[in-house]
């Protein structure tokens, strides 16, 4: 059994065949899957399709991409995950620079202080944190390490960054996560990175709706193909196919502190 340990099935891509998704889950043996909030609006629904569902899970957490959007305080963030035992972490959350275009680094503080709140909330629930980072390896890491990150760990999602960049998270306890991405033919850099993360420190996603795997790219993307990134990255590495599907799934447990016998 596969696991999608990050997707987005309260987007409106899903609302009218939210159904037919899970089936397809289900016939493509991915056993669960990780919902994650972006912002606080939305958030209510991403509760309530784990909630609905015992095999889904949710997060809490406001996405760095998100600006004008209402800021989650540090109250709010661990009230909300104790509350709830169906959210098992915190984010997503990071930073990412990407679209900073011509704004200064000073007028991306507010990025870097909502990651301080999450990391800070992620440690006082005891829940993992949920890293987004683009563009912003260098402040990524340094911030998971000044507001002592390692004492919680999670993972970093959808990772795109240097080999370097991965053994600094791994060495705080984070897992890395790949993503469709790692299929796609321009992606031999990652490819090579992926080849040495070691399968005790991996997990698989979707991204969904985003993000699509060969053969499926340029499509609406979804958790039942969570199974071919597997498969891909079981072919890179030279294992079986259920070896990758059994140790992922494994992680997955044991980053979210996850009783198996319950999920």
């Amino acid at each position: 059994m596969f696991i999608d340990s990050h997707c987005h099935l309260d987007f409106p891509e899903f609302q009218s065949r939210l159904p037919e998704v899970l089936a397809n889950m289900k016939a493509s043996q991915v056993s669960n899957a990780l919902c994650v909030s972006v912002d606080l609006p939305d958030f209510p629904n991403v509760l309530k399709l784990a909630q609905e569902h015992s095999h889904l899970y949710a997060s809490v957490g406001v996405h760095p991409d998100y600006e004008d959007t209402p800021e989650p305080s540090y109250d709010f963030l661990v009230e909300t995950a104790l509350k709830h035992p169906k959210i098992i972490a915190i984010g997503e959350t990071g930073l990412d620079y990407y679209r900073m275009g011509d704004r200064s680094y000073e007028s991306m503080e507010w990025q870097r202080e909502r990651f301080r709140t999450h990391i800070r909330a992620a440690i006082a629930c005891k829940k993992p944190l949920i890293i987004h980072t683009r563009s912003a390896s260098e402040d990524t890491i340094r911030i998971l390490k000044e507001e002592g990150a390692d004492q919680i760990g999670g993972v970093m999602h959808c990772f795109t960054e240097s080999l370097e960049m991965a053994k600094a998270a791994m060495d705080m306890g984070f897992y890395i996560s790949f993503s469709g991405i790692v299929t796609f033919k321009s992606a031999k850099e990652l490819q090579a990175t992926c080849k040495e993360v070691p399968l005790d420190r991996m997990l698989i996603e979707t991204d969904s709706p985003y993000l699509a795997p060969i053969p499926y790219r340029g499509k609406i993307n979804e958790p039942a193909w969570v199974a071919k990134v597997g498969q891909f990255i079981a072919n890179l590495k030279g294992i079986p196919i259920e070896e990758l599907a059994e140790r992922t799934s494994n992680n997955f447990f044991q980053c979210f502190h996850i009783d198996r016998s319950y999920s």
